[in-house]
């Protein structure tokens, strides 16, 4: 597995995996991390949304409720993408490695970059991309 940066990776990754689980989703619909996901959604992706404070409320977006943890999630996942502070995403990192199947990717949304933990992630087979936005690479790129 790799730290996936060429164009031609990031075809192969947006063409092949089309569950992501959100984790810092927000409700909030100037944000990025509600908007990417539902450019993500609109563009025929499923989207869990992974945010304890909606999950508390009971809230639903993309047509999921939405969960507290990554372990809440009762069905495999391709792409758990994360809208965190760098310092933040080694917190998600043990959340990840339980996740049974293991998912195919973790996007580090843009400006997040975590080399440690993107070298762990791919120690155990997973998929690793850093510092890039999905929406504007599924623009750019199909």
């Amino acid at each position: 597995m790799t730290l996936v940066q060429s164009n031609p990776d990031l075809v192969r990754v947006l063409t092949q995996n089309k569950m992501i689980a959100v984790v810092g989703f927000h409700h909030d619909s100037m944000k990025p991390a509600f908007y990417v996901p539902e450019y993500m959604h609109r563009q025929g992706y499923t989207v869990i949304p992974v945010n304890p404070s909606l999950a508390a409320r009971g809230e639903s977006y993309f047509g999921h409720k939405a969960v507290a943890t990554l372990a809440e999630i009762t069905t495999p996942v391709d792409i758990v993408d994360i809208f965190r502070r760098s310092d933040r995403v080694p917190d998600h990192l043990d959340d990840i490695l339980a996740m049974n199947p293991l998912p195919k990717v973790v996007w580090l949304q843009l400006g997040i970059r975590n080399d440690g933990v993107a070298h762990k992630l791919n120690a155990r087979g997973i998929d690793v991309v850093q510092d890039r936005c999905l929406l504007a690479d599924h623009r750019a790129l199909l």
